[in-house]
Parts: structure tokens; sequence; C-alpha cells
């Protein structure tokens, strides 16, 4: 067996750091500025928590949003709560850091996208043996003048 760095998941985790921290520091000192935050999760993760009527509306994904008003927003180095109101009904929350998806802030263009990644399972079934593709017949390159686009 081959070892070899499993830089995906040193990413995800690298990943997970960068939102726990921005998320202590706003659960300590609050949003500064125009910063906020779009967190899509995974509802059926496991260790998710949510109001029944919550899981319901949306029984794959939801995408919460921190800006104007949240209260409780407490950080872990699994997850973080927070209670978020949903029509004038404030509901607590329990998130996971693996459950979550996106990490957006669009008040600075910047934002994380989580992949799914292959479980340890899927890992222990495949062969060593490389996969044989047939090769597909090579046909001559066409040259094509850009002029022919252009109006």
């Amino acid at each position: 067996m081959t070892r070899s760095i499993d830089y995906g998941t040193l990413m995800h985790r690298a990943m997970r750091g960068l939102i726990q921290t921005v998320l202590t520091e706003v659960a300590e000192h609050g949003l500064p500025g125009a910063h906020h935050f779009f967190i899509t999760f995974d509802t059926r993760a496991p260790k998710v928590e949510m109001a029944d009527w919550l899981k319901s509306r949306y029984p794959e994904e939801m995408t919460i949003v921190i800006q104007h008003w949240f209260e409780n927003l407490v950080v872990t180095d699994e997850g973080f709560s927070i209670t978020l109101n949903f029509g004038n009904q404030p509901e607590p929350l329990v998130i996971p850091f693996d459950a979550v998806h996106t990490f957006v802030d669009p008040s600075v263009e910047f934002g994380l996208r989580f992949e799914s990644q292959d479980s340890e399972e899927d890992e222990d079934e495949e062969d060593d043996e490389p996969e044989e593709v047939p090769e597909k017949p090579r046909t001559e390159a066409e040259v094509v003048s850009l002029d022919k686009f252009r109006k």
C-alpha cells in the first residue's frame, strides 16, 4: 500500500478552521462594517439540531443569513450554535462544521465551497489496479479562423 498526503482532507480542515475563527470573532465582537454571511448546510447531517418545522421545510439543505439580527452565537471545535429569527420567531440552530456546504461573505466577495468527499468505505472498496479506459481514436485537429465568429 502506498502512503500519500490527503490534501483534500487537510484543505477542508483548514477551511473549517477559518470559518471557526471568523465566527469566534463575530461571537466576541459582533459583525464589523457591512460583513454578513450566507451559510448553506446539510440539514440531514449528524448532530444538526433545528426545529421540526424547519427540518420539514428544508429536508436536505438550508441557507441561513447571519446579518442584522442573531443572538447566542457560540462556536466550538465541532461547530456553532446560533439563534436566528424566522418570521418573528426566534429559533435555535446547532450546525456542525462537517455539515457546512458553503460559506460566503458577499460584502467582500469571499466564499468557500466544500465538495463532498468520498467516504472511507468507498476507499476500502477501491482496487489498487488502475481502471482501463478505452482510447478514443485520434482525429486530425481542425484549424478555425477567429474571423468566423466575428460579427
